[in-house]
Order: C-alpha cells, then sequence, then structure tokens
C-alpha cells in the first residue's frame, strides 16, 4: 500500500511503507519549481494515509486502488463515511490538474468474505430510541452525497470500478451499485435486508435499482429483501463480471488493460446514460428524509431485531 509518504507514478508494489518515492502522476509538463511542490502536495495529502481506507496509485494502468479497512464491524460508521468522502475529494483535487493520469478508481474491501454490509444498525437503534432526527438524518445525507459522488463519477473523466470479494449488503449494496462497472467473486453475496426491520433502504437503492433494471423490479428486489448469488445480479444485469474466488484484483486489472484504449469511449457511454436516466442528489435527499422519518416510526419489536443484526455484524470481528 501507497501511503502519503510513498507516492511512485511508475512502479507500485506491496512493500513496506516508506519505501518509495514521491513522485508526480505521469504526464505532467510542470516545470522544475512546480513539480517540486506538487510533489510536496501529494506527500503531504490525505488520500495516502486515511484511517479506514487504504489507497495505492500504479500510473501504468492509470488506477487509483482503495480497499476499505474497518477497524470494528464492516459496515458504514462515520469514520468511514469522512474516509470514503475524502478519498473522493482528494482524489478530485490532486488528480484535477493533470486528468489525463487518472482514468480508473477502484473500490474493494480488506475485510475477509465481505465488501460491505451497510449502515450502522447500532447508531440507527440509538437515534431511534433517543428519537435523536437530527444525528439520522445527518448520517443518511452523508451517505447519499457519496452516493451522488460516485454515480457522477466523482466529476472526473473516470470510470469507477467496484470490486465485491465479499458480501454487500443494504447499504453497502447501495454503495456498490453506483460503480459504472461491478466485478464480484463468485461467492458474494447481495441484498437489501432492511425490511427484515421494517425499513427501507433509503441511500439510492430505489433511484438505482429504477434506473438498472426498472422499478417493477426494483420495488420487489426492496420489497422481499431476497439475498441474490453474484451470478443472479450478474443476470440482472447489475454486476458486469463474475470471476473465481481470489481473483478479483487480477480480473479487474485484466478489465483496466482490456479497456484502456477506448476508455474515452466508455467515459462518454456512461456520461450518456446518467444524461438519458439523470439523478440527482435532491432526489436521493427527499428519499433519505422519508427514510429517516419511517425510521422513527419503527417498533420496539424491530429494534430488537436491528440490535440482533447489529450483533451479527460486531460476531465477524
Amino acid at each position: 500500500m501507497i501511503d502519503s509518504g510513498r507516492f511512485n507514478p511508475t512502479h507500485v508494489d506491496m512493500r513496506t511503507p516508506h519505501e518509495e518515492d514521491i513522485s508526480l502522476p505521469a504526464g505532467n509538463d510542470y516545470g522544475d519549481a512546480t513539480e517540486s511542490t506538487a510533489s510536496e502536495e501529494f506527500s503531504q495529502s490525505l488520500l495516502f494515509d486515511l484511517g479506514q481506507i487504504d489507497v495505492r496509485w500504479e500510473a501504468e494502468l492509470g488506477t487509483l486502488w482503495a480497499f476499505m479497512t474497518p477497524h470494528d464491524r464492516p459496515n458504514s460508521n462515520q469514520s468511514l463515511i469522512r474516509d470514503t468522502m475524502t478519498w473522493l475529494s482528494e482524489s478530485k483535487r490532486l488528480f484535477g490538474a493533470n486528468p489525463g493520469s487518472l482514468k480508473f478508481m477502484v473500490l474493494g474491501s480488506r475485510f475477509p468474505g465481505v465488501f460491505n454490509l451497510g449502515g450502522d444498525l447500532e447508531m440507527f437503534a440509538e437515534c431511534i430510541q433517543s428519537r435523536n432526527r437530527e444525528a439520522l438524518l445527518k448520517y443518511g445525507i452523508s451517505c447519499v452525497e457519496i452516493v451522488d459522488r460516485i454515480w457522477h463519477s466523482n466529476d472526473m473523466n473516470i470510470i469507477n470500478i467496484g470490486l465485491a470479494q465479499g458480501d454487500a449488503l443494504g447499504g453497502g449494496l447501495e454503495a456498490l451499485m453506483c460503480f459504472d462497472v461491478i466485478i464480484a467473486e463468485r461467492q458474494a453475496r447481495f441484498g437489501l435486508p432492511e425490511v427484515l426491520f421494517g425499513l427501507f433502504p433509503g441511500m439510492g437503492a430505489y433511484s438505482i435499482l429504477s434506473r438498472r433494471v426498472g422499478p417493477v423490479l426494483a420495488r420487489r428486489m426492496i420489497m422481499e429483501g431476497h439475498v441474490y448469488s453474484a451470478e443472479e445480479m450478474y443476470d440482472m444485469g447489475i454486476v458486469s463480471q463474475v470471476v473465481e474466488a481470489g481473483e478479483g484484483e487480477e480480473a479487474t486489472r485484466r478489465w483496466i488493460a482490456d479497456h484502456s484504449a477506448h476508455h474515452a469511449g466508455y467515459v462518454g457511454i456512461a456520461r450518456a446514460g446518467r444524461r438519458v436516466h439523470p439523478m440527482t442528489l435532491e432526489e436521493l435527499t427527499d428519499i433519505v428524509t422519508t427514510w429517516t422519518d419511517t425510521a422513527l416510526m419503527l417498533s420496539d419489536r424491530d429494534l430488537r431485531m436491528m440490535r440482533r443484526l447489529a450483533a451479527a455484524q460486531t460476531r465477524l470481528r
């Protein structure tokens, strides 16, 4: 992994920290003074020193790799949400001056068997029990802001790739479905289980699924709470490619290599798709507001189920 002191534009490996020099992304035409300033900016950036996301740059593929490394449960805790927004904002800031160098952004997870299990259910239960609508809504808005950024490719000329080497459930699936391309290992499972505790996935699922598979199937997936295999998700057109267990990273690398020559065309296709089926932050915010108000109506029985699921997440540690 590369941290803030290990940015190298020509080669990345898995050596221990501080074994690589800082340098700019390939393709810069800066003068010596500007190059020195930019190199220092990269070295000081938080992008390569996030608490729950490991990031590395691979210039040969024009790819910024990121892997979630949750400290506790493999869910969207508030620290991971902050790190994710930093990953997006710092990527745009650092590569914005030389947009041609960054072509692909990949997000995966280092937690064994899990991409992401979704919302912080224990936090939800506490907010509902204490009637803390403000905190619940703030959390939801933070999530849909990330959904909006990823859906719009971080306002950059890039292709977003989601790498699911394990389960993506609830909010984890909502986040994954924002990506232009999803590569999944065969053992991964996918689902929206919120209906089990009387809620619905309110941070993008309805909006994204309606655009990807149509409103009828979207409603069915949300209401039934079924868990799907990677193959089923591929057949529905949500997952782009299914590979064998342990082959996800290499398959992603191959996909990038195979599609790099026509990168501009794929960016254009993605933009055209978003124009035909636009999704706005206003829409997402309206829905997450409805989700917040629905959550506050949950029964004690629903909260007990929510806490049982949170406990199951905790046991995965």
